[in-house]
């Protein structure tokens, strides 16, 4: 079976607004996983957040963005929230978004 990745509406709107460059890379990663499947993906671009939310960190020229999803079985994964972070820290209330969004589904 392919790797499939799906989008929240909300998220999709999100990605939207991301800046070009951020919207590009985000993109690429998505056809790697489709194509390949997520060993080629960088390691370095997810990490594991909690309650088997992860995050899929992007950088561009205008900073750095995030777009949080979650594993739906082995091999489909649904993007539940994308933002731009403005502090170095993820603020609690995007977590807790992507995670009830998560829950909607």
């Amino acid at each position: 079976m392919a790797w499939t990745v799906e989008v929240h509406p909300a998220a999709e709107v999100e990605i939207d607004a991301l800046p070009a460059d951020m919207r590009v890379r985000l993109l690429h990663y998505f056809d790697l996983i489709v194509e390949f499947g997520w060993n080629r993906v960088p390691s370095k671009a997810f990490k594991f957040i909690s309650q088997g939310l992860w995050e899929l960190r992007l950088t561009g020229r205008d900073g750095i963005a995030r777009a949080f999803y979650v594993k739906r079985t082995d091999e489909r994964i649904l993007v539940v929230r994308v933002f731009v972070k403005k502090t170095q820290k993820t603020p609690p209330r995007e977590i807790q978004l992507a995670q009830r969004r998560a829950a909607e589904v």
